[in-house]
């Protein structure tokens, strides 16, 4: 058994260096305030208020004195005090004030977090010259640090506003990483350029997918037709897969009355993440954060039997969430989402193996994909948490089948409390890309909750009337998302029945041009997405931008494949398949894209 972050050398490392962090910046900006310094998933960062942006030589200062300060050995002291010694020690400190009232009241704890049980005592960590109000865990000494096993200098600087909200004021956040040795260090720097090379912002605008502009919106992306080929391209491949596996196609409007989002209870639970209602004639409209309830009332729209379930209605619904401003990043995180959701409505003998047949189906859609790395995360809910909805015999229900699912599926899962959905457990599907980053992609959810609130029945084989389970689930999760971790994955190099062009004819002169566009148009008569470069420049130069481009297949077309009635077939990845008959051609590119291949050939 794994032991958790929190409880790990390497986390205690990274919460140490945000306090020498600290301590080296106020050296550099005596007057700066200091707010939150907790670790993360692979480093730290800590919250400033500073009288001027850090120039890139303040942060070389600065990691250069942190250097220092851990040479000096020092050790990491705890020390409990009352409330007035903390405000007396932090006096010219505002955020630290305000967190140790908010500590006092139980509101929140030492990293901000909201907590229910009010402190009467408060912990303070001190190394070196430098008081943090903390609950630690910390190294003993800084002598566990390796100097040359951190960076700050790694990234730019961000923008956080103060406890997350957009109407505090904006701190100036300093990110740094840490590992316990310089290889790891390295490796990791090396991950990140990597990475910054795959940025689906940057791949994406070089390949003409999407583009996000201030005057339609932040969070807003247009597809462009490439970018939208490729979006429909995905849509009717799951949408055919969806149908030959029972579900039925629906549609529903973006908008809907506010009273539909009080009845299935999202709204006010998720008020914060929605727009501000819309007043028409006297009722209030919501821009729909979410397409279950309309689902419902489908289902509800007209009397149900047990002959007719389970009844699986999908649709690529367009929903609309409110994300603070700083939080949008390109595809990965907008306000305009289309989420590939759909809802079975099952019988209570039905659930397990519907959801087992889920399961299968998203196993299916990712290794068509070529996502094989990934695990199973079972969300339940937290006992300790006020914010579930439903009875604990129907919670118990839910996550019985969920990991009764998981057993007989033999699919290795982990359990984490607080992961659930407030109106049932779920299961998520964690994917590892190219690059081991994890992103959260397919989920399935159990919800007993939503059938009871929308007053949804059927009648059984006893012609009495019953309640159904609802299955929600979502193999993409959002098409936006989806994508923008698709670029990322292959590096905008996606296999050939995903790309936008999946053959460029290059006619090796002028004279060519009649028979690459006919070509061309035999091409597209069979499916394939075919384009001619016929503008002025040598054809090397062409060759070159079409492996820019990621474009599977060059077909170089000269005097000699006229006469012959062939192409010169050559794959972006340089490799030569020599010349072939048009229908031969024909043929193998669509084999290649029928199979889902993942390599060219």
């Amino acid at each position: 058994m794994s032991v958790p972050y929190e409880e790990t050398q390497l986390y205690k490392i990274r919460h140490s260096l945000a306090h020498i962090m600290a301590e080296a910046m106020l050296e550099r900006f005596p007057d700066a305030q200091i707010a939150i310094g907790p670790p993360i998933e692979d480093g730290f960062y800590y919250d400033f208020l500073l009288p001027q942006s850090p120039s890139e030589e303040d942060l070389k200062w600065v990691e250069k004195r942190m250097k220092k300060i851990i040479g000096g050995n020092h050790e990491f002291v705890r020390k409990e005090v009352s409330p007035e010694e903390a405000r007396a020690q932090f006096g010219k400190q505002p955020f630290k004030l305000e967190l140790i009232d908010d500590l006092v009241n139980g509101r929140v704890n030492e990293m901000g977090e909201e907590i229910a049980a009010p402190a009467s005592t408060l912990t303070f960590y001190t190394q070196s010259k430098f008081t943090d109000l903390c609950r630690g865990p910390h190294v003993k000494t800084t002598k566990e640090i390796n100097p040359d096993a951190f960076s700050i200098t790694y990234k730019p600087i961000a923008g956080a506003y103060w406890r997350g909200d957009e109407t505090r004021q904006q701190l100036t956040r300093i990110y740094g990483t840490a590992w316990e040795t310089p290889e790891e260090l390295q490796d990791y720097l090396h991950r990140l350029e990597e990475a910054r090379k795959r940025d689906h912002r940057v791949v994406g605008e070089r390949l003409g997918l999407f583009v996000i502009d201030q005057l339609v919106g932040k969070g807003l992306p247009l597809w462009k037709p490439k970018g939208a080929i490729m979006r429909d391209t995905l849509e009717r491949w799951l949408r055919q897969v969806q149908i030959d596996n029972g579900y039925s196609p629906v549609v529903t409007p973006h908008i809907g009355k506010l009273d539909l989002y009080k009845t299935s209870g999202h709204y006010p639970y998720y008020k914060d993440s929605q727009y501000t209602p819309i007043q028409v004639d006297d009722e209030e409209f919501l821009l729909k954060p979410m397409n279950c309830p309309h689902h419902c009332m489908i289902y509800r729209s007209e009397m149900r039997s047990y002959r007719d379930l389970p009844l699986r209605l999908a649709e690529f619904g367009t929903v609309y969430r409110y994300e603070q401003s700083g939080e949008l990043h390109g595809l990965t995180r907008v306000r305009g989402f289309t989420v590939d959701d759909a809802h079975l409505y099952v019988t209570p003998s039905q659930l397990l193996d519907e959801f087992i047949n889920v399961v299968k189906l998203i196993q299916y859609v990712f290794s068509s994909l070529g996502l094989t790395d990934f695990r199973a995360r079972v969300g339940i809910r937290d006992p300790k948490s006020d914010k579930y909805v439903g009875s604990d015999q129907l919670w118990e229900q839910a996550t019985s089948a969920i990991l009764t699912a998981c057993q007989q599926l033999n699919l290795p899962h982990k359990v984490e409390e607080g992961e659930a959905a407030f109106y049932g457990p779920k299961l998520d599907f964690i994917f590892r890309d190219a690059l081991k980053r994890e992103w959260q992609l397919g989920t399935v959810q159990v919800d007993y909750n939503l059938p009871q609130r929308f007053e949804l029945e059927y009648v059984d084989e006893n012609n009495s009337r019953q309640r159904p389970v609802m299955i929600h689930r979502a193999p993409f999760g959002s098409m936006e998302r989806f994508i923008g971790i698709l670029i990322e994955h292959f590096a905008g190099e996606f296999p050939a029945w995903l790309a936008p062009v999946q053959v460029l004819m290059i006619p090796v002169a002028d004279t060519h041009n009649d028979y690459a566009n006919q070509v061309a148009a035999e091409l597209k008569k069979y499916g394939i997405r075919a384009q001619v470069d016929a503008g002025k420049g040598r054809m090397q130069k062409k060759i070159r931008d079409a492996r820019e481009e990621y474009i599977p297949y060059m077909c170089i077309v000269g005097d000699r494949d006229i006469e012959n009635g062939t192409v010169s077939v050559r794959l972006r990845t340089d490799e030569d398949l020599g010349a072939m008959s048009v229908a031969d051609f024909i043929s193998h590119v669509n084999r290649v894209v029928a199979d889902k291949a993942m390599e060219l050939k």
